[in-house]
């Protein structure tokens, strides 16, 4: 073999062990995206179990806001397609739309001394709020996992590898600027 022949199956082994590791990269990010989701799934999952028996609890009083708990019932149907669908986008609008909600009748339920008293309620809201927390993270986790994937498939060279094995972008689970401020609470009572 000669000098030149074996310089090129040098490098032809180098490169071929540098897109298995870039490949191994890869797929180990994207399989973060999903253990990522999966985790998010969980949690809206017990969410949206949790959530009739809130809004059941509220309903006993009869004057309680009946316009607030439609909203987070509609809100909760959209969460449960977006997520049925994986649908990133229509989740983060749906989420956004369910948290208003929740802030809502957090913020309500102060004007009803009865209701706050209300063990069963206090738990639901507990219980409610660590979900909500932890949605926070998982999301905050599954959004570091998509830049992540989302940086390397664009940088030089694994872009190559990327586009060779069609490693594609995935979409941020964002909120909309307004679903992210706080509950009015001023315009709820004033009502």
């Amino acid at each position: 073999m000669s000098m030149s022949a074996a310089v090129a199956l040098g490098a032809l082994v180098i490169a071929l062990l540098y897109a298995i590791v870039v490949y191994n990269g890869l797929v180990r990010l994207k399989h973060n995206i999903a253990k990522a989701w999966a985790n998010i799934d969980v949690l809206l999952k017990q969410r949206h179990d949790e959530l009739p028996k809130l809004v059941e609890v509220c309903k006993q009083y009869k004057q309680f806001e009946q316009e607030t708990l439609q909203r987070v019932t509609e809100a909760r149907a959209r969460v449960a397609s977006a997520r049925e669908h994986q649908d990133i986008a229509a989740l983060g609008k749906a989420e956004g739309m369910l948290r208003t909600g929740l802030g809502q009748i957090f913020a309500v339920a102060e004007a009803y001394p009865e209701l706050r008293a209300n063990e069963h309620f206090m738990q639901l809201q507990t219980r409610i709020t660590a979900l909500e927390n932890g949605i926070a993270d998982r999301r905050e986790w599954y959004n570091e996992s998509v830049n992540l994937l989302n940086v390397r498939i664009e940088q030089f060279p694994d872009v190559f590898v990327a586009r060779m094995f069609q490693f594609e972008a995935k979409p941020l689970l964002e909120f909309a600027s307004a679903e992210k401020s706080d509950v009015d609470l001023k315009a709820l009572f004033s009502t």
